[in-house]
């Protein structure tokens, strides 16, 4: 129960502090004073720590890159490592004591080759939990400590890091963690997701199955767990990364905030006292290194998704927001420790220009004791291997105008796959510009006439749904996921449905899906759980379509050809240029009915004998079906990261000499050559005139156009390795008396002896060189690059003495990968 006395004193002095902040030009006061006289009464002291700050993405602040990226720090050696290690943090760490009012510090740890981070004070005020990496490691681990720095004790060991710790109520302590084995899917940083274990450390579990970075978590007076989780499930990578709700044990999983507006990294969220209000830095766009961000108020009364519910209070950044009052904060950034009032007035509290001071600070929060939150009873079952699913009514939600009742016949249950590797930004070349990540098929559960469904679901997976038709079309996609605990029965209104919607007056019960036992998820037969297009699709195109879709036949300007281009293959670019194939664009969620996959996609259309007597198999209508509406990825395996790509390097003078006539680029395109050297000689400014024409042909030559589908730019599509004299790049201009196709009027080419025309085709051949002997994932022989092989031997995957000529099936490699992530129920 609340203590009333106590909260009205709390409130009454948080008022007086606002009385005396409105007035403050009245009188020289001291924000410290009031704090100390008001929302602070009792309370003298604060920690914090000190370590040198990332500067890489605001996730980038742990672990090591996936290769030998070269990133802010790089230690030459490391005790138990190879030389192509990089860390994304830097040496140097303490955690301090420091007194306000008589500007004592106190160093508790101090370890200038180590790391500090995350302090978390136990409720009767007396020991600190903490992260901490010993001086001569890597990994982080969980700590504990005493007030005056005695008992240091570690709770949690092993190679994996463990940071960003809580106690919760029920006496276990929640953190996220780098045991998830994982990495960021358009980054070369690894993932944490959220654990728990109890008190001494033990029990370690995985809460959390998430593909992607989850941060901060603190609990809230109700007993759940707020915390800040980032995902994209075919929608775009950088603009959601917001607040959810989780109960300690890992069951109901809920959005807090934001879920549904893309933009700012909502972090380090934490409850106000004696209000339903939180705090949070809001980190523009993508977010900033260390959560740099702006010190916002939500009140999440009005649901998760009213965004005139939340209130900025700092103009400039700062990171780490601990509330004291709804209009008093401590604060941190590059200067040190601040007081910040609800006006936005900053007092400095610690500088660490300050004697003895090194590195930034990071994370202050009061030193004292604290209600122990609500306890919520743990629904977890250990011994269970599935959960149970309630959709009331999948025709109720957002966006679901002109789907009528009894449209939706089924629910097509997909898996999200974590990443074991990573090697870049985007999506190449398991997309081109779609999803970031593989969806396993689990196959399809009914959805009865009421539009309601009651399934079981595999425990701690990434699942998420596309509802379809009779057909087995698509008709609604969901965009996010959801993960039950092993026992756990949830259940939703509708599709998308808006958070402060109840389901319609009537009893659950009456539901038509409760009427009989859950669904088991029925699998596919004949079909494999992750889709690769070599593999599964263009044998089929090549049954049906070839004949009239390749190089020297390409009916419709259409080529279905499956021989490879420098990242792709011809009939996978072709799906895409040719807007055969419609995905998620990697943009924005919820999308209209039928928007994005099968039912969007013209492919479909072009399977039935209306389109030249074309005669194609349930069986292979099925696979071209699935594989759309489970990403339409180019290949099947993570081995495909950062291999098997040959982008071909045309003699520039050439292409300007013989090229440039007709081709000109448009001064739009100066925003499309971010790699290109000109961009960065002058950034962001216009160059100089003299050069303007010289950096057209340059630009035509080396980013000759982006789609917006993807980064592969046209021209490399236009490039056949496998038979490179049939590249549409010297085809087009070829005369057609010389075999070509003769597409720019008069003929560029007159014969293929032309020595620029020979100059070409020499560069197409030396790509597809490269290509034939180092091999992509769908060619014999082919073994995925050694960061990969890395972390698959430190995940116990594949064996530490692998020789180096060792064969590495990827496709088998990465489903025992993801074995060992899936939850193995506990014997009775």
């Amino acid at each position: 129960m609340v203590d009333r006395k106590a909260a009205f004193a709390f409130c009454l002095a948080a008022c007086l502090f606002s009385i005396v902040e409105t007035a403050r030009a009245a009188g020289p006061f001291e924000l410290r004073d009031r704090a100390l006289a008001g929302p602070m009464n009792g309370c003298e002291e604060i920690i914090f720590c000190q370590r040198v700050s990332g500067n890489d993405h605001w996730y980038g602040n742990f672990g090591h890159y996936c290769d030998g990226h070269a990133g802010h720090y790089a230690p030459l050696s490391t005790p138990g490592s190879v030389d192509y290690f990089k860390y994304a943090f830097g040496d140097g760490g303490r955690l301090c004591r420091f007194n306000l009012r008589t500007r004592e510090l106190t160093v508790l740890l101090d370890d200038p080759e180590g790391g500090i981070r995350d302090p978390n004070v136990y409720y009767d005020g007396r020991r600190i939990l903490f992260s901490y990496r010993k001086g001569g490691t890597t990994a982080y681990h969980l700590y504990e400590i005493n007030l005056d720095g005695t008992n240091l004790r570690q709770l949690t060991d092993g190679p994996d890091n463990d940071i960003e710790p809580i106690y919760a109520p029920d006496g276990s302590i929640l953190f996220c963690s780098s045991r998830c084995h994982r990495f960021v899917p358009c980054w070369k940083t690894q993932v944490a997701t959220l654990y728990r274990c109890n008190a001494d450390g033990t029990d370690v579990r995985m809460l959390s199955n998430n593909a992607e970075q989850e941060n901060t978590p603190w609990m809230l007076p109700d007993g759940r767990a707020l915390y800040t989780r980032w995902e994209y499930v075919d929608r775009n990578q950088l603009l959601y990364h917001h607040l959810w709700s989780i109960n300690p044990d890992g069951t109901g999983v809920m959005v807090y905030f934001g879920n549904q507006y893309p933009g700012y990294v909502m972090i380090d969220a934490k409850p106000i006292p004696n209000s339903d209000k939180i705090v949070a830095s809001f980190s523009p766009g993508h977010g900033l290194a260390e959560h740099m961000g702006y010190v916002t108020i939500v009140d999440p009364s009005r649901g998760p998704d009213d965004m005139d519910m939340a209130q900025r209070v700092s103009q400039t950044k700062y990171r780490d927001p601990y509330p004291l009052a709804e209009n008093l904060f401590l604060v941190a950034d590059t200067k040190g420790v601040h007081f910040l009032t609800g006006a936005g007035r900053e007092e400095s509290i610690y500088r660490p220009q300050e004697a003895g001071a090194r590195w930034q600070c990071h994370e202050p929060r009061p030193l004292r004791a604290r209600r122990r939150e609500a306890i919520i009873p743990s629904r977890f079952a250990p011994e269970q291997p599935i959960g149970r699913l309630v959709l009331s009514d999948i025709y109720e939600g957002r966006n679901m105008a002109g789907v009528r009742r009894g449209e939706i016949k089924k629910l097509l249950v997909l898996e999200q796959l974590p990443k074991p590797a990573n090697f870049s930004g985007g999506s190449e070349p398991l997309t081109v510009g779609g999803t970031f990540t593989l969806q396993r098929v689990l196959g399809t559960v009914p959805v009865e006439a009421d539009g309601s469904a009651h399934l079981e679901v595999p425990a701690l997976r990434s699942i998420f749904f596309v509802a379809l038709d009779k057909d087995e079309m698509s008709v609604k996609r969901m965009q996010s996921f959801v993960t039950v605990q092993p026992g756990e029965t949830t259940s939703c209104v509708g599709c998308h449905e808006r958070r402060t919607q109840a389901p319609h007056l009537r009893a659950i019960s009456l539901l038509d899906a409760l009427r009989r036992p859950p669904s088991r998820i029925e699998p596919y037969e004949n079909l494999p759980d992750v889709l690769d297009f070599p593999r599964d699709v263009q044998p089929i195109l090549d049954r049906h379509c070839v004949k009239c879709h390749q190089h020297d036949r390409c009916d419709g300007g259409v080529n279905f050809s499956g021989d490879r281009t420098p990242y792709y293959s011809t009939a996978y670019w072709t799906m895409f240029s040719r807007s055969l194939v419609v995905d998620g664009r990697n943009q924005y969620g919820n999308r209209p009915p039928r928007g994005i996959g099968t039912s969007a996609s013209r492919l479909m259309t072009y399977l039935d004998a209306s389109h030249y007597d074309v005669e194609v198999s349930e069986q292979d209508r099925c696979t071209i079906r699935t594989w759309i509406d489970s990403g339409a990825t180019y290949s099947g395996t993570y081995g495909c990261l950062g291999s098997g790509m040959f982008p071909v390097d045309f003699p520039e003078e050439i292409i300007v000499n013989r090229c440039a006539g007709c081709h000109k680029a448009t001064k739009p395109s100066y925003r499309n050559v971010k790699k290109d050297a000109f961009y960065f000689q002058f950034g962001e400014q216009e160059p100089p005139q003299p050069l303007l024409k010289r950096i057209d042909d340059i630009i035509l030559i080396r980013h000759l156009a982006y789609y917006q589908l993807g980064e592969a730019p046209l021209y490399q599509a236009m490039c056949n390795l496998d038979r490179p004299a049939d590249s549409l790049f010297l085809r087009a201009p070829l005369a057609k008396s010389a075999g070509g196709l003769q597409r720019c009027g008069q003929p560029v080419f007159k014969e293929r002896e032309d020595k620029d025309y020979l100059a070409i085709l020499a560069r197409i051949e030396d790509a597809s060189g490269q290509l034939h002997r180092q091999r992509r994932f769908d060619m014999p022989g082919f073994r995925p690059n050694r960061y990969y092989i890395r972390e698959m031997q430190l995940f116990g995957i594949l064996p530490k003495d692998l020789a180096d000529d060792a064969a590495v099936d990827p496709y088998a490699t990465d489903q025992a990968y993801w074995r060992t992530l899936q939850f193995v129920p506990r014997a009775n």
